[in-house]
């Protein structure tokens, strides 16, 4: 067994170790009746519903809904966050126009801009998409931004000395430079996108993942909840290990073993 295969051997039981501890202080919990059912449900009442909303398809069908917005609105934030991130970061002029607006707006979170989207979109899926870009955009942006403003200067004017044509100098110089940062952005930005699925789903859904845990919060399905929870969080989790996994061939000089 090699070094590395030993470490990645090594987290692997560690975090097995970390899943083992916290569901037996759960199940040792629930069995002595410290935990409220109706509050905390036993691991085995979660296990139970995670069967049953498998075996009925309501958990895979919520999922493959909620997926499917995530990607759209996601897509759609990559596609204009990576461009208005790079004629930002090369335009001063762009830049002065843009940091104002940017910074007003990007505090404001998803779910206030809810009664908007309502009047503008309708109660269709156009504004739960909206509301999922909105998540991703802004981190998407200014990470692509602060890539590029940190070029090393000395190979821009080499690269402007030799008058090197447009669109070599970007994607030759300034994207290779400032795709560590890039990818930063694309992993934050498809994390707040997912996170936002349930904001974007409170506006009048009747599918996917927000929208089960929503409706079980009204009848007090707990143990609905919590499988939603944990369905949302491991699917962010591959999410973003697939993403990790996509950096890491693209920009290999940015990856020590």
């Amino acid at each position: 067994m090699t070094g590395y295969t030993a470490k990645k051997a090594g987290y692997a039981i560690e975090y097995i170790a970390l899943i083992a501890v916290v569901l037996i202080v759960w199940c040792v919990m629930a069995g002595r009746g410290t935990l409220n059912e109706i509050i905390m449900p036993a691991p085995s009442k979660v296990l139970d519903t995670v069967t049953e909303l498998i075996g009925s398809g309501v958990l895979w069908t919520n999922l493959v809904i909620s997926v499917v917005r995530v990607l759209k609105g996601y897509f759609i934030a990559v596609v204009l966050g990576v461009s208005l991130g790079i004629l930002i970061g090369l335009s001063k002029h762009a830049e002065r126009l843009s940091v104002l607006i940017i910074q007003i707006i990007k505090p404001i979170p998803p779910i206030a801009w809810i009664p908007l989207v309502i009047l503008w979109f309708g109660i269709g899926e156009s504004g739960k998409v909206f509301l999922i870009f909105l998540g991703s955009f802004f981190n998407i942006l200014i990470n692509v931004h602060d890539g590029i403003k940190q070029a090393d200067e000395k190979y821009i004017e080499v690269s402007k000395s030799m008058e090197t044509p447009f669109f070599k100098h970007i994607f030759r110089l300034i994207i290779p430079g400032a795709a560590p940062n890039i990818f930063t952005g694309l992993r934050i930005g498809l994390s707040s996108g997912w996170m936002c699925v349930v904001a974007a789903e409170l506006v009048s859904s009747t599918t996917g993942l927000g929208y089960m845990i929503m409706n079980a919060r009204q009848f007090g399905q707990t143990d609905v909840v919590i499988v939603g929870m944990l369905t949302i969080g491991i699917i962010g989790k591959l999410m973003d290990s697939l993403l990790r996994a996509v950096e890491k061939r693209a920009i290999k000089w940015n990856w020590s073993e």
